[in-house]
């Protein structure tokens, strides 16, 4: 089934972002796909441990018709389908950027775990 699309009633430009990158991966996918402007659905599954293959396609077809990621499919055997960040998604991830640096900020100051991820991206 689904979902109805994401466009309000929104109480405040907080409410309409948090309802575009809402789920727990959505944030990483755009991480990722900023460090790796182009990325394979295994390359992007690699680069974030504990994702399902359900998962991840669920949120990177939201993410296409929110307009923040671009699938492009080659017509090729086997097919070749590659994602990268839609000039609206580079915006949302410079957006995060203070979000990541609070949330940064949060795991130093209470000692959390952090899990270590293979060429990570730059920032937050």
């Amino acid at each position: 089934m689904a979902k109805a699309p994401r466009r309000g009633p929104y109480i405040c430009g907080i409410d309409a972002a948090l309802d575009v990158v809402s789920g727990k991966w959505k944030g990483l996918i755009l991480w990722e796909l900023d460090a790796h402007p182009v990325r394979r659905f295994a390359a992007l599954r690699r680069g974030l441990p504990g994702v399902s293959e359900k998962m991840l396609t669920q949120h990177l077809r939201e993410m296409e018709e929110d307009g923040l990621v671009r699938r492009k499919v080659y017509a090729e055997v086997p097919p070749r389908v590659e994602y990268s960040l839609t000039e609206h998604g580079h915006t949302l991830n410079q957006a995060l950027g203070p979000l990541g640096a609070w949330g940064a900020e949060r795991v130093r100051r209470e000692g959390s775990e952090v899990v270590e991820v293979a060429e990570a991206a730059p920032h937050g």
